[in-house]
């Protein structure tokens, strides 16, 4: 499969930076098995990736993700995948475990509805920009089902802390704009005309970054969300470092400091 081949998806190519558009607009970009398939592909070529250096999500048209096509996951002649041994479950719970494994920050640009498995595209990104039409759900509790699902659990309750997961959680009730401003869910909340402007000022600031303290910053912060202890967090953190430290952005970092003028990074 080549990125030209997707059809759910939309990636477009601006230097260092991927644009990623969830692309099913008339079906409130709800997602389908084709739709995983390719957000899989997608996020595996992003790993060994050294040219995309940031990446930026977005749903075309009046939502982000409406979360899963329940018409289209209930038609019977589709082939069904085996993803994980968790069939479909294993098979779209795995594209979040690979946006957070790949080395790249993600952004993402909230408008309209972000439910359940697209209310947890934005949980597993690194920064959140709502439009002042986002309105978010944990809508799987809606359906019968837990609301612990697709990293749900994992990432909400470190966003917002554990009371209003709790709630969102176990209502299945929507969060507006706002109220994701005023609870740390997302960074900014701006009017739906201007999230792509305000998306892009976020990657263009991270390009101010070296390409490898860009990453292992991504994946030191991860690491640390999750560690044990200060002394955990800190043995990564003195990793990351020295690995960085030996580089020749490095050195250039220093000197255009010192000599007070934008560095000029090389990926060395």
């Amino acid at each position: 499969m080549r990125i030209s081949d997707y059809e759910t998806l939309i990636v477009e190519r601006d230097g260092a930076v991927d644009t990623l558009w969830l692309n099913r607009p008339n079906q409130l970009n709800a997602i389908t098995t084709p739709m995983v398939t390719e957000l899989r592909h997608y996020f595996d070529e992003l790993l060994e990736n050294d040219q995309t250096r940031v990446v930026v999500m977005g749903g075309k048209g009046k939502a982000f993700c409406a979360g899963l096509d329940i018409k289209a996951a209930s038609d019977a002649s589709v082939p069904r995948p085996f993803g994980a041994g968790m069939g479909f479950q294993g098979y779209l719970a795995e594209v979040y475990i690979k946006m957070r494994r790949c080395p790249q920050p993600i952004i993402s640009m909230i408008q309209g509805p972000a439910c359940g498995g697209g209310f947890a595209f934005a949980l597993a990104s690194d920064v959140r920009i709502a439009a002042d039409t986002a309105k978010m759900n944990a809508a799987f509790i809606k359906l019968g089902l837990s609301a612990c699902d697709m990293g749900t659990s994992y990432f909400l309750p470190r966003l917002v802390g554990t009371s209003i997961a709790s709630e969102l959680m176990l209502t299945g009730k929507f969060i507006d704009a706002q109220r994701s401003l005023r609870t740390n869910l997302v960074s900014e909340v701006v009017l739906e005309t201007e999230l792509v402007d305000a998306a892009n000022r976020y990657a263009q600031d991270m390009l101010l970054a070296s390409p490898m303290g860009l990453r292992l910053t991504k994946e030191g912060l991860n690491v640390a969300i999750d560690a044990p202890g200060l002394e955990a967090a800190i043995a990564i953190e003195n990793r990351n470092q020295i690995l960085c430290s030996r580089t020749a952005d490095a050195k250039e970092g220093m000197q255009a400091f010192i000599e007070k003028r934008p560095p000029v990074y090389q990926g060395r």
